[in-house]
């Protein structure tokens, strides 16, 4: 790629570029007896009370059991993957959640589904530029960042998958995060953010490589449109979602 382009147009750029690719691709107890007829008594009273004191924590045993049961049972089926970087961003300035975090997260509300976000050892600078230039090395060097952990996706049927276009292409997280899981039998569903380059191609390059999976329609959104405007951004989700029943 061409050094000489502008780093604020990297988005668009890689874009314009891609899509001609893409054209072919979570007490106290009781007193003690102070007479010693009553010993016997007490006696008696002690191993009743210790009776109840084990029948109680046997109750409370069964209760704790039960609700982790029922934590179980109502996991859901369906989660929420994201990788989105807050910070200086492009067109929307600095943001404090990411712009693909903010639908990753109307979608984990308005489906239920549990999120998970993909996040670098290293974080990226906080500005632009920076970390645009960061992102391009990364891109050339074909690197594989290194995360701060990995989801569990085994119980998993439906992954709704959400990223950013950097330089026409997935952020080199996500391919880390693609290769370490096994996406057999999974349906995933695609969303991305971009400021000019739409998908750029990425949710054909998930269908490739992750393998046993099946890919749905994607949803492409701006990061201007998912930051400033959330009643437009709420009603496109809305219809993807529909799209998808």
């Amino acid at each position: 790629m061409d050094n000489n382009i502008s780093r604020r147009r990297f988005l668009q750029v890689a874009g314009i570029s891609a899509l001609g690719a893409a054209a072919g691709l979570a007490g106290c107890g009781q007193s003690r007896s102070e007479s010693a007829a009553s010993s016997a008594s007490a006696s008696a009273s002690s191993i009743a009370s210790a009776s109840a004191a084990s029948a109680g924590s046997a109750s409370a045993d069964s209760s704790a059991s039960a609700a982790s049961s029922q934590a179980e049972a109502s996991k859901s089926d369906s989660l929420v993957l994201v990788f989105s970087r807050a910070d200086e961003n492009y067109v929307v300035g600095t943001v404090e959640v990411g712009n693909t975090m903010v639908l990753a997260q109307m979608i984990a509300e308005k489906t239920g589904a549990d999120l998970f976000e993909i996040e670098r050892v290293a974080a990226y600078p906080t500005g632009y530029d920076d970390c645009c230039d960061e992102a391009l090395e990364e891109q050339r060097a074909g690197a594989r960042s290194e995360l701060k952990a990995l989801p569990d996706i085994a119980g998993y049927d439906t992954i709704y998958f959400g990223f950013p276009c950097w330089w026409g292409d997935l952020p080199m997280p996500v391919y880390t995060a693609i290769e370490a899981l096994d996406w057999t039998g999974k349906t995933i569903s695609p969303f991305n953010t971009h400021e000019g380059s739409g998908e750029s191609g990425m949710f054909s390059t998930l269908a490739s490589e992750c393998a046993g999976a099946t890919v749905t329609e994607g949803l492409t959104m701006t990061g201007g449109t998912a930051q400033n405007d959330r009643g437009e951004a709420e009603s496109k989700v809305d219809a993807w979602l529909a799209s998808l029943q």
